[in-house]
């Protein structure tokens, strides 16, 4: 290699190091800029609060003056020098070693020692290189860039009083997978929730887009705001279509984890209509109709969601089997606590008598459309007269005591208005809330709590569809992208026998012969097979025939449930009726005879 090419290697490569110097010191000079405006504020309230304390106590007889004497102190060593401080300070220091060191050795030690020096210069450019390095691995994009660059103390400083921001003050942008995160210090006049009202100011501060989402919350402690920008998600590169395999709800597009709901919740689903309610919660309804302890009912009016888990799930899509299928639900639950071991707070779920999961799809529609359902009832002269009935006040005694007995209400609905689409007495019971995107912030409320917009649980931002909030008491109000489950992969899904209540378990409890009725298809009101039961026992324990409106006490069913079992016992030949009215059973009369 010649001198020329040796000399151009040498000029080349002291230009790459300059410039990564230079690289350096801008980075080491721009962290310390960052601390020294985040930190100053801190030292002058330590001054504030040691006047103070000198002003109290100025002997200094107390603790309180070297406690304030103590954070002073501390304050002051965590506001680090200016870069050009710091290199000034760092040379002479070496300076003076060299100067008091050096003359009294050696050469060779003198070069020894300077190309220490020079080792150790390098190892500290090194060190702080490797600590501004990117970990994560993240690269901003334009429009990140601009934003960090505005979140800046500095330029925030300079601009936050005209914009109607002064006494704030940011600390270091970050930049995660969830967006850009930055600590916002407040001063005595500003809270977080004040902060949160003047988002448009810090919107046009930041010169950033309407449609960027913004969240502001209260710091990790007192004087200290957070603000969020969210301009990437978690969830960007995971594969969203629902699997077998893949069997969770979401992921959390903060932390990227995987979102399950358990079931044995009481869960309220909202969401305004397009926001993906239907498909948000089909990956919850799989979960309650798979394995042999779990069953599955659905009551849609609509007929369109619950027609695709037909093949799984015992579905109610008209008024009058809504109230009945309430009937049966109601009946399984009284029986259950009736036989419910002595110091067991819950049922437990056997292939027999399952965990029950009752699916209410927009139940404002079937609080209006089942409230009043027309029954024909015969009277005790054997006249027919009409009845309403009404499912609203089985679904409201199954979200209070349903759950010890493991029958569960999921209550969806596109209008989330105490009045409208919840019934008073179901809401409180409501364990687990998933929001998707609502119209307005009241509608938010009264799904996720009157302090949702408080603590950043703003609904009404979400965007549509497949994103919703998930509220159970333990999550933070990270958005959720749900798992699409198209309609074919519900259809495919493998058929399970629909739960049915057949047999008569308080019966089989009492510890005689369980009574299995057959359904006559010929009938027009049918009825549950536990008030038949009940009925027929009534008849066949009692001394003389009975009169039907005296079965009412006996067996504590009301007069619709008495009349309709009745009238199936006495169609189906199992009890006659005498010309008085009074009712025995075909067996009573054939003992007779004999």
């Amino acid at each position: 290699m010649s001198h020329g090419q040796v000399w151009r290697a040498h000029r080349q490569y002291a230009a790459t190091a300059a410039r990564w110097t230079a690289d350096v010191w801008r980075k080491e000079a721009d962290r310390r800029a960052a601390l020294r405006a985040q930190r100053k504020p801190l030292v002058a309230d330590a001054r504030a609060a040691l006047e103070r304390a000198r002003a109290v106590d100025p002997e200094g007889v107390t603790s309180l003056r070297h406690r304030a004497e103590r954070e002073l102190r501390t304050a002051k060593r965590r506001v680090p020098d200016p870069m050009w401080l710091f290199a000034t300070k760092t040379t002479a220091a070496l300076g003076i070693a060299g100067y008091v060191w050096l003359p009294q050795v050696p050469t060779r030690v003198w070069v020894w020692s300077a190309v220490a020096v020079v080792a150790a210069v390098t190892a500290l450019f090194v060190w702080v290189a490797v600590r501004e390095r990117d970990t994560t691995g993240l690269k901003p994009t334009a429009e990140e860039s601009a934003l960090l660059k505005r979140l800046q103390p500095q330029h925030w400083k300079d601009h936050a009083e005209q914009r109607g921001l002064a006494g704030t003050l940011t600390g270091r942008p970050k930049l995660t997978e969830a967006g850009i995160v930055v600590a916002v210090r407040l001063d005595g006049t500003w809270t977080a929730t004040k902060l949160r009202a003047a988002e448009d100011h810090i919107r046009a501060l930041l010169g950033a887009r309407t449609s960027l989402r913004m969240q502001i919350k209260a710091g990790k402690q007192g004087g200290w705001a957070e603000l969020i920008l969210r301009t990437r998600s978690a969830a960007d590169g995971d594969d969203l279509k629902w699997t077998p395999e893949r069997r969770s709800l979401g992921v959390d597009t903060v932390t990227g984890e995987q979102v399950t709901v358990p079931l044995g919740e009481r869960l309220l689903i909202a969401g305004r209509s397009g926001a993906g309610k239907s498909v948000a919660s089909r990956p919850l309804l799989y979960d309650a109709s798979e394995g042999a302890t779990n069953a599955l009912v659905i009551i849609d009016l609509k007929r369109v969601e619950g027609r695709l888990w037909d093949h799984r799930a015992r579905v109610a899509s008209t008024p009058r089997e809504v109230v009945d299928v309430v009937d049966e639900l109601e009946t399984e639950m009284l029986d259950r606590l009736s036989v419910l071991p002595k110091g067991q707070d819950t049922w437990t779920p056997t292939k027999e008598r399952p965990r029950i999961t009752v699916v209410v799809d927009e139940g404002a529609e079937v609080m209006t459309a089942a409230d009043k359902v027309p029954y024909e009832t015969e009277t005790g002269d054997g006249r027919t007269r009409t009845v309403t009935r009404s499912a609203l006040p089985g679904l409201e005694s199954i979200a209070r005591m349903g759950r010890a007995a493991c029958i569960d209400l999921w209550w969806m609905t596109q209008k989330p208005s105490i009045n409208d689409g919840i019934p008073k007495q179901i809401a409180p019971q409501i364990g687990v809330s998933i929001c998707l995107a609502v119209r307005t912030p009241a509608e938010a409320r009264v799904v996720l709590g009157e302090d949702a917009q408080a603590k950043g649980w703003n609904a009404d931002e979400l965007p549509v569809p497949g994103v919703a909030l998930i509220r159970d008491g333990k999550r933070k109000p990270d958005p959720v992208k749900v798992r699409y489950m198209d309609k074919a992969v519900v259809i495919a899904l493998p058929d399970r026998t629909p739960w049915s209540r057949t047999v008569a378990p308080t019966v089989e409890a009492a510890g005689t012969p369980t009574l299995t009725l057959v359904k006559n298809t010929t009938l027009d009101e049918p009825t549950t097979d536990s008030a038949v039961a009940r009925v027929l026992k009534a008849i066949e324990t009692a001394d003389d025939p009975v009169r039907q409106k005296d079965l009412v006490t006996i067996t504590g069913l009301s007069k619709s449930a008495v009349s309709k079992a009745v009238k199936r016992l006495t169609t189906g030949g199992m009890v006659v009726r005498a010309v008085d009215g009074r009712l025995t059973t075909t067996r009573g009369d054939e003992s007779a005879a004999a």
